[in-house]
């Protein structure tokens, strides 16, 4: 019984240990049941999936699927096509609800979280198929990126006062610097649907990277793009961690990419997590040759970054 998110107003769902059954709880501070799973003990991950089981019409997506990411990490996950990892990002995003398992980010448990709430709580997220607004303006596409910081009801009551006018200086200075950061001033002005897809691409980490968010979830950023965008692109997703502190989760097909980029990968296969480790660990792990690599890719060369 897997749900998607459809709008901000799903409630998320936290399953109770003893008895299996969801009460109604966005998140859960660990002082309230205790601490988090073991290996959250010794160094706290910023991102943290026990035990994860996802179904779509009997057919299983993700099987008992543990995942543990550091703070600072760049973390891949590989695998063929149908492996589960889009359904595995999509799980920590807060779009599906697992049948089994927990999503834990710092100290906190979800299960099932609206994208809103999660960008309040540091997590930001691109997509596969570019999810930018065309018509508008690369600045005000970056804007868009801190929407989640005022609610609605709250602007209306207090558009036109002092408080109103520093946000937006202070809203407008974060999507300053991120143009600036990724070297998209000379474009800030114009409609981002009419730029390169290298550049809209480019836009769209902008727009995750604007809130400064302490988790980066970037589903296959280098689909698409040339050889000389996918250097750029490696570049700028390497110093969002390095300069903006953030702890990225990726999905990618492009193995070169991932063995240069990545501090560990995880490979899923059939929904089950079959490798773990460094980039020279899984390059040579037999269960990941078998299953994805292949001879040909053994000895794959790192895209020098």
């Amino acid at each position: 019984m897997t749900a998607m998110a459809t709008n901000a107003d799903v409630l998320a769902l936290e399953a109770t240990p003893a008895q299996g059954k969801p009460r109604a709880m966005g998140v859960v501070d660990a002082s309230e049941r205790g601490l988090a799973p073991a290996a959250d003990r010794a160094v706290r991950p910023v991102l943290a999936l026990s035990d994860i089981a996802l179904t779509f019409g009997g057919v299983a997506a993700l099987r008992d699927v543990d995942l543990a990411v550091v703070p600072g990490e760049i973390r891949a996950v590989i695998g063929p096509n149908g492996a589960g990892k889009s359904s595995l990002l999509n799980v920590i995003s807060g779009l599906y609800r697992p049948d089994r398992g927990q999503v834990w980010l710092g100290e906190r448990a979800f299960v099932q979280v609206p994208t809103a709430r999660l960008a309040a709580h540091g997590v930001a997220r691109t997509f596969q198929n570019l999810a930018i607004f065309k018509g508008l303006s690369v600045f005000d596409n970056v804007l868009m990126g801190l929407a989640h910081r005022v609610r609605a009801g709250f602007l209306r009551q207090i558009i036109g006062s002092p408080l109103a006018r520093r946000i937006e200086a202070e809203n407008r200075a974060a999507a300053e610097d991120v143009i600036g950061f990724l070297h998209l001033g000379d474009v800030r002005e114009r409609a981002a649907g009419t730029l390169p897809y290298g550049l809209q691409k480019r836009v769209e980490l902008a727009r995750a990277l604007v809130a400064r968010p302490t988790l980066l979830l970037l589903d296959e950023p280098f689909a698409g793009v040339t050889l000389s965008e996918k250097l750029e692109l490696s570049e700028h997703v390497r110093n969002a961690r390095d300069s903006y502190g953030a702890t990225i989760v990726l999905i990618e097909h492009d193995i070169g990419v991932v063995m240069g980029l990545s501090d560990r990968i995880a490979v899923l296969d059939n929904g089950r997590k079959i490798a773990d480790g460094t980039p020279d660990e899984v390059r040579t792990d037999q269960a990941v040759i078998d299953a994805y690599l292949g001879v040909a890719h053994q000895d794959v060369t790192e895209l020098a970054v």
